[in-house]
């Protein structure tokens, strides 16, 4: 409603302005050439509209500064419509024009496309709506503000409206802009292309300024959509008024200049006119500021802003340009122009009063950013032939048509051009891609120019280089605009609240990142491991009593030792098995304490190598079985010195308790029960202990809880507590073949190494497990030294008479300790020794027997009645009368 009650006004304003209201002039816009199909076109041949802000009742607009591309525009179209007038194309059927310009201004513009749709001199405004106006359909405006405006008014009569540049996505919209079409792409491909290319050589930290028309502010929300898809940020955004003439534009001008000196981006795009990138342009060539420019179509190849003074100071520049083509004779056009006979022109007039070189406009202007007029006229010409049904040599269609039925066959035309086909899609748009231009410095000139590098395909979106970019850098390398700095491999980034903008973290222990950048660190797969902050993973180094390390060479060297002892000592029991050293040393006792002591030794060398399970589970059985063996035979030993020496009305009741292999089996059957249980209920295993500071994997093996491998150990020390106590009772006996003394050191000797183990093993220090070997290896060369070097010594070094009974009872006589006991029945002992001149107590009569090793009283009898005979003596009697020791 508002848009007719606009429309009416205008007709108001019109009839104000030119006395009679439906008086159409032809001068009013500026060209214009007579034909059977009248085609409007909008140019942009002025720039700006002066005094605009002055503005205060209706008057004629006053245009400015007069634009050379705009007006090659024009010439273009101009010359694509006499090309078609001169061929067959569309036989008897000629194309006219009206030209108008819109001095870059939307309310001119509609004042403008006013003029084109009066018809017989009549205005639409003012009088009735016919269906059928003078001017079929309008080519036109150059800018996206304005076409919009355009198309809001040719919505009404159903016009159709091809634009050769307006790309701002709103004209898009079907509903709003029925009659509008273009032969370029929408920006919403044009800021997907910028992002891309942002994206390709890595710049995520870029600054942006616009203009505030809706071209400017359309294209701006759009990068920002896609650039955050490509994780591309805005560093900064500065708006530029898009109209020249606005007061403060110096001003805003400066302000946008002093924001990107000041900026960490080392890349700005730039959205915006051409007329406003040349103020800028000047600006950072005063200050001597160098960036990475980014064109928007609208002015990437800009052949005015190409030419300026000192253009290579500001740096590198690229832009998206729409496909350009060439346009078969319109150089020679330009260089020829002329105003043709019959036609009215008064832009060529213009141009012509500057006074330039025939060829002045070929070197000014790059020509080919015309070929979208060329588009545009070729596709109203298809449309035509197809409406017109036009043949070889007639079109005998109606021509006077509606510009609705034109509007329809436009929206169907598909046509082939320079090897590319083209038709408007359901939105009115040409699909033709993008050209990637980089502006090349010309250093002879000191000028740029236009070489097409690449391109971007809108369909795959896909940017693709076809040509080595040239930096003007010294080292001609791409230039960086982030953030912040790469994260090294690794590291990852941490992202801040702007998610261009990272911190960089160390990988923590087992991940890593093997490039740069990445947003996470990579978790260790495999079995591998990593430190803090590395780039790759790898197997942890297993740590395990390696056969080759010093410490089990060492261990390795004192079980051989042990062994090697264990091995003479059975030499030695071989040899002198059958002397009293031997007997006293305990018979087949012997052969179970070294049995014992192998299985002890071999528990240590299951301390070496790698462990597993069943290696975990039998070096803390052989141990406890081994050990549990010898301690049982010493305390057989132990009680035999004890029970021999005990008054005789005691021994009775307790030498029947003594029973060898008996006290031998159910010492290690206990040992083996406890064995058994903690197998079932808490068995050793085999322990990983990963090290998250280190790349070491410790296998190493775990006694269950604790509580089977305590009862283990306390059962041993319980048995050695016995032992110690038994021999301590009878450590009075005589010296020569007594192993009391012997047996309380080694027992002292385990008891005080596995005190001291207790302790270091509770509080789990990572060398326990060495010392528990240790522990091992002195226990049983305490039991090596305490109960068979003594042996060795009597046996290899003493002389045989010094180790005879006989020796042994005067070694006892005379050696004789008085003990608190009652009489006993050991008066042939005693009359031996008064005929022998010597004396014994009652507590030191124990001897080896031949079966266990105690010489028990009677056995002493069996001597005496030995020396009885020898002697022929008559033997008595004698009580011992009880002595406290």
């Amino acid at each position: 409603m508002m848009l007719w009650i606009y429309v009416g006004i205008s007709g108001i304003l019109l009839l104000t302005d030119f006395g009679t209201g439906c008086d159409y002039q032809v001068d009013k816009c500026g060209a214009w050439a007579e034909g059977d199909v009248q085609i409007g076109i909008l140019s942009t041949c002025y720039s700006k509209v002066e005094t605009l802000y002055y503005r205060e009742q209706p008057e004629r607009y006053n245009c400015s500064e007069f634009n050379l591309v705009a007006f090659v525009r024009m010439l273009a179209a101009i010359h694509t419509i006499e090309t078609i007038n001169n061929s067959s194309f569309l036989p008897g059927v000629r194309l006219g024009y009206y030209i108008c310009d819109t001095c870059s201004d939307a309310s001119k513009a509609i004042q403008s496309t006013e003029h084109m749709l009066a018809a017989n001199g009549t205005l639409l405004s003012q009088c009735e709506f016919i269906e059928k106006p003078k001017v079929k359909a309008i080519i036109g405006a150059r800018y996206s503000e304005v076409s919009i405006s355009v198309a809001r008014l040719l919505t009404l009569y159903m016009v159709p409206q091809i634009s050769t540049s307006a790309s701002a996505e709103a004209l898009s919209d079907r509903k709003r802009y029925p009659a509008f079409l273009r032969t370029v792409p929408s920006d919403i491909h044009q800021t997907k292309a910028l992002a891309k290319l942002m994206a390709h050589f890595e710049w995520d930290w870029v600054g942006v300024v616009h203009g505030d028309d809706n071209y400017g502010e359309d294209a701006f929300h759009s990068f920002l959509v896609d650039a955050e898809t490509e994780n591309v940020c805005a560093a900064f955004e500065e708006t530029l008024p898009h109209y020249l003439d606005c007061k403060d534009i110096d001003t805003r001008i400066q302000k946008v200049a002093d924001t990107i000196q000041q900026s960490r981006a080392k890349v700005v795009l730039l959205i915006l006119k051409e007329e406003l990138v040349k103020k800028l342009f000047i600006e950072m060539i005063n200050r001597n500021i160098s960036r990475t420019w980014i064109a928007s179509d609208a002015w990437s190849i800009s052949v005015d802003i190409a030419q300026m003074v000192e253009i290579n100071k500001v740096g590198d520049i690229f832009g998206f340009s729409f496909i350009t083509g060439s346009n078969p004779g319109f150089k020679e056009y330009l260089q020829k122009l002329t105003i043709p006979p019959g036609t009215e022109n008064k832009f060529i007039e213009e141009y012509q009063q500057m006074g330039k070189s025939m060829d002045y406009l070929t070197k000014a202007v790059h020509i080919d950013v015309a070929y979208g007029e060329r588009l545009a006229v070729l596709s109203i010409a298809h449309a035509l032939r197809k409406l017109l049904d036009c043949n070889e040599t007639a079109c005998p269609g109606e021509k006077d048509l509606a510009p609705w039925k034109l509007l329809k066959e436009l929206r169907n035309i598909n046509f082939t051009l320079d090897n590319q086909t083209f038709y408007f899609n359901t939105s009115g748009n040409f699909i033709n891609g993008y050209d990637l231009i980089s502006w090349v410095q010309d250093m002879s000139s000191g000028q740029r120019e236009f070489v097409v590098v690449g391109n971007y395909n809108l369909e795959q979106k896909q940017i693709s280089l076809k040509k080595p970019i040239e930096w003007s850098n010294p080292e001609n390398t791409t230039p960086v605009s982030i953030c912040s700095e790469a994260c090294p491999p690794g590291t990852a980034k941490k992202l801040s609240k702007i998610s261009c903008c990272h911190n960089c973290t160390e990988c923590l222990e087992g991940t890593y990142s093997n490039s740069t950048n990445l947003q996470n660190c990579l978790p260790c797969e495999n079995e591998t491991w990593s430190l803090k902050n590395s780039t790759r993973c790898k197997p942890r180094k297993e740590v395990f009593w390696k056969w080759n390390e010093t410490r089990a060479i060492v261990f390795i060297t004192f079980v051989l030792t042990g062994f090697l002892l264990l091995f003479i000592n059975l030499i030695v029991y071989f040899l002198y098995r059958g002397s009293p050293v031997i007997k006293q040393a305990g018979g087949y006792i012997y052969i179970l304490i070294m049995l014992g002591l192998a299985l002890s030794y071999t528990s240590v060398l299951l301390f070496i190598g790698k462990p597993n399970t069943h290696i975990c589970r039998a070096r803390s059985f052989l141990y406890a079985l081994g050990f549990s063996l010898t301690v049982s035979c010493i305390l057989v030993k132990a009680l035999r010195t004890f029970v021999a020496f005990l008054p005789q009305y005691r021994q009775h009741n307790i030498k029947k308790f003594y029973k060898p292999p008996l006290i031998i089996s159910c010492g290690t059957f206990i040992q083996v029960l406890i064995c058994i249980f903690w197998l079932i209920f808490d068995s050793p295993d085999l322990e990983t202990v990963e090290s998250t500071l280190g790349m070491e994997i410790i296998f190493q093996c775990k006694e269950g809880s604790g509580v089977g491998f305590g009862i283990m150990l306390s059962y041993i020390a319980l048995l050695a507590l016995i032992c110690f106590a038994l021999a301590f009772k009878g450590r009075k006996v005589p010296q020569r073949f007594n192993e009391t003394g012997h047996i309380i050191l080694s027992m002292l000797i385990y008891l005080f190494v596995w005190v001291c183990f207790t302790p270091i093993y509770a509080a789990k220090i990572p060398e326990r497990y060495s010392i528990q070997a240790a522990a091992i290896l002195v226990s049983t060369y305490g039991i090596i030294f305490c109960h068979f070097t003594p042996k060795w010594y009597m046996a290899l070094c003493k002389k045989k008479e010094e180790v005879t009974m006989e020796a042994y009872i005067a070694r006892a006589c005379s050696t004789r300790s008085s003990v608190d006991s009652g009489l006993s029945d050991l008066s042939v002992v005693g009359s031996l020794c008064n005929k022998s001149g010597l004396k014994i107590s009652p507590s030191q009569t124990t001897m080896c027997s031949n079966a266990t090793g105690v010489w028990s009283p009677e056995s002493t009898v069996d001597i005496l009645k030995v020396e009885n005979s020898n002697n022929s003596q008559p033997t008595t009697r004698r009580r011992f009368q009880r002595r406290s020791v």
